[in-house]
């Protein structure tokens, strides 16, 4: 019978070629001379061998693994943001490995700790902010370029986002020359975005001379933002706390459910005199276009985030020559950028 290969110098017996050579073709084909690789890549063909990619980037002083860290994997926006990281990670020559923490502070704290065990090179990371492991993360952060997308995790980290105070700035100045100024529906405190969003409420409000409306809701964390919405959204009507017929909400995902709560309520969301509410959004949402009625909104540019974030993780890791935004591993650069409005019937 002959010998079951499982190990790298199991295969590197049944090719005939030492390890290091075995190892040097898996670390990078190229390196290896173009009679060596063909002969490596017929004996896998034959032998069905795959290596363990893992080991094979362990034992490298800097592996080629990008870890990428989300707080929720089934949220349209970061699926969405994930797919174009992986994407130009991949084309780097780097392989992804996406983590989901699922809101919860000690699955962060396990993907800290699976980054660490990898040895990654560096990662991509939407922390959750307020139950973070802040001195963790900036800890790690001094021996392995990390860069935050979505929300910083602090005044001095890498960060690449939507600048709030430009996207709320616009969407509360259209609101406010098209009919009643805005009252806001905040989030739920899980990342930083719950406090800064607010405060650039508040801000565009105040430079337009008007007082600003922040409904009272109930504090809890949770990341099921469309029930918080309903939930909050019913009850405001029920108790008639609210201030105008116009309402900002934090993110478009609050708005699906405050929607959804108007129509229960027999109330109808729209622009015009024939509508009894406005209910306006932030983030553009992949469905918010398709929502009923479609969600007016400002949309953050996820593409150009996502090529962003990536160029400064490979400028922090000297591996983008060309990059436009070449800073090093301890940089503490941050990237905002601007939003667009996208006019649509629910305000």
């Amino acid at each position: 019978m002959p010998k079951p290969i499982k190990t790298m110098e199991d295969f590197s017996e049944f090719v005939g070629l030492s390890r290091p050579t075995v190892s040097k073709y898996f670390n990078d084909p190229n390196s290896v001379r173009k009679k060596t690789r063909e002969t490596i890549e017929v004996a896998l063909k034959k032998s069905g061998f795959r290596p363990n990619l893992f080991a094979v980037n362990l034992n490298r002083r800097r592996t080629n693994i990008v870890g990428i860290v989300i707080p929720n994997s089934i949220d349209q926006f970061y699926m969405a943001l994930t797919r174009r990281i992986e994407a130009l990670a991949t084309e780097a020559g780097f392989f992804p490995l996406v983590l989901s923490t699922d809101g919860q502070s000690d699955l962060e704290d396990r993907a800290i700790r699976t980054l660490k065990s990898l040895n990654v090179a560096g990662a991509i990371i939407a922390p959750l902010g307020v139950e973070s492991h802040q001195q963790t993360l900036a800890e790690y952060g001094r021996s392995v370029p990390l860069v935050y997308v979505d929300s910083p995790l602090d005044d001095t980290s890498a960060f690449v986002g939507t600048d709030n105070q430009q996207s709320f700035g616009l969407i509360v100045d259209y609101l406010c020359r098209s009919g009643e100024p805005p009252s806001y529906l905040g989030m739920p405190d899980v990342n930083t975005n719950a406090r800064t969003r607010e405060a650039a409420y508040v801000n565009a409000m105040t430079r337009f001379g008007l007082t600003p409306h922040i409904l009272p809701s109930a504090k809890i964390r949770t990341w099921d933002f469309e029930r918080f919405g309903f939930d909050e959204m019913t009850r405001l009507v029920d108790l008639k706390r609210l201030p105008t017929k116009t309402i900002l909400c934090a993110n478009d995902r609050i708005a699906f459910g405050a929607i959804a709560a108007a129509y229960k309520m027999g109330l109808k969301v729209g622009h015009g005199a024939t509508s009894d509410i406005r209910i306006a959004g932030h983030d553009d949402h992949p469905l918010s276009r398709y929502a009923c009625p479609p969600i007016t909104t400002v949309a953050q540019n996820v593409s150009e985030i996502g090529r962003r974030a990536v160029d400064m993780l490979l400028s922090m890791l000297g591996d983008n020559d060309e990059s436009e935004d070449r800073i090093d591993a301890t940089s503490t650069a941050r990237f905002l950028l601007s939003a667009d409005l996208m006019l649509r019937e629910s305000a």
